[in-house]
């Protein structure tokens, strides 16, 4: 949306009555757009600029929610009765006498995007605000990441005055309200039709006067420096995660509260298990004779050791469950253990080894490739 809002009557463009209905606004654009397109005025240097405007007025007479919110600024703007306080000369230059506080528009027209053509916008902060956030990293071992861990981490950036604590003000002096926005840190300015809010211009929005100003930080409240802060890392923190400690870095304007620091987690890969949401994976070799014959072999978890049975017969890349021998996370669901056995060809043997096994193979009556031979003609 744009300022053509305030400034042009689509209704009259397209010759409807407000109160016209979707299809008549379709019939009165379809008849207006024939009559004024270039194509069908080629001599015509304004046909363009008319075919432009036309278009104009149907793309939002004719969306529900934007006539919706034109039809609402119209309201606000002349009671309903058009644009007539809005001509060359400026708000006010018509006969309207009622004045309207920005702050009651703030809403409409803000969720509008016209926050900008009233100045009023995102820019316009009342009283004390919130200090910045810092951002950091943290590099963490598996270990540490499926358990649990405090640690300490040093953040470099605004931090409260030492002197102050971050109030901006010389120890034993005293903070005051100021006297002409009574703490509100805005002033209104009455511009004709509309009542104008602007930072207060003594305080410089902050709602606040200090009279004798922290001669560390010149009353900002804040300094650079670097600290140590301590960092409480839950169990079952995941890569990526972001953790906060509220209120550590830097003090807001005007005494406002403190940003907080964001701490992004780096977990470290796990030499032996990897992970799947709470599940932790593991690959385990085990021997022919083991997979064939079945066995009982021992397998980690992260508090150590489980036998886990392996029937005879099992095939390589079978995975079990190990239930209850993942991550325990401070709030969820406790995981398992996934254990993936492969079958560990040696890739050197023994004479008597060798002749083992080609008498085994001598001995085989199934071929594990006889599924195959009936692709073997297409």
């Amino acid at each position: 949306m744009n300022r053509t809002w305030l400034e042009k009557d689509f209704y009259g463009i397209l010759g409807v009555d407000e109160n016209a209905s979707a299809e008549d606004i379709k019939k009165a654009y379809r008849k207006l757009a024939q009559k004024n397109h270039p194509d069908a005025n080629p001599d015509d240097p304004q046909a363009e600029e008319r075919f432009k405007e036309i278009s104009e007025a149907y793309s939002v007479l004719s969306d529900t929610e934007q006539r919706r919110q034109y039809d609402q600024v119209r309201r606000l703007g002349a009671g309903g009765a058009g644009f007539g306080g809005f001509g060359p000369g400026g708000f006010g230059q018509g006969t309207y006498q009622q004045q309207v506080r920005i702050e009651d528009l703030q809403d409409l027209l803000g969720g509008f995007g016209l926050g900008d053509v009233f100045g009023f916008g995102g820019s316009q902060r009342r009283g004390p605000q919130r200090g910045a956030d810092i951002q950091t990293d943290l590099s963490i071992s598996f270990e540490d990441a499926v358990r649990g861990v405090t640690t300490s981490i040093k953040v470099k950036g605004p931090a409260p005055c030492t002197r102050c604590s971050g109030t901006g003000a010389e120890p034993g002096t005293t903070i005051n309200t100021c006297p002409t926005c009574s703490g509100r840190g805005v002033v209104a300015q009455n511009q004709g039709f509309f009542s104008f809010s602007q930072p207060c211009p003594h305080c410089g929005g902050s709602g606040r006067v200090i009279e004798s100003p922290c001669t560390q930080c010149r009353g900002t409240g804040s300094e650079n420096r670097t600290r140590n802060l301590k960092l409480r890392v839950p169990a079952g923190v995941k890569d990526g995660s972001v953790l906060r400690l509220r209120g550590k870095a830097a003090p807001g304007p005007g005494g406002g509260p403190a940003g907080d620091v964001l701490v992004r987690i780096r977990v470290a890969p796990s030499k032996v298990f990897g992970r799947r949401g709470n599940d932790l994976t593991l690959t385990v070799p085990i021997t022919y004779p083991e997979a064939t014959l079945g066995s009982r072999i021992e397998v980690p978890t992260l508090n150590g050791k489980v036998k886990l049975k392996i029937p005879p017969g099992t095939p390589s890349g079978k995975t079990f469950r190990v239930r209850g021998k993942g991550i325990s996370p401070e709030t969820g669901r406790t995981g398992d253990l996934l254990v993936t056995v492969q079958v560990a060809v040696p890739t050197r043997v023994s004479k008597e080894e060798r002749k083992l096994l080609e008498d085994l193979a001598a001995l085989e009556t199934e071929n594990p490739r006889s599924d195959l031979g009936r692709w073997s003609s297409a």
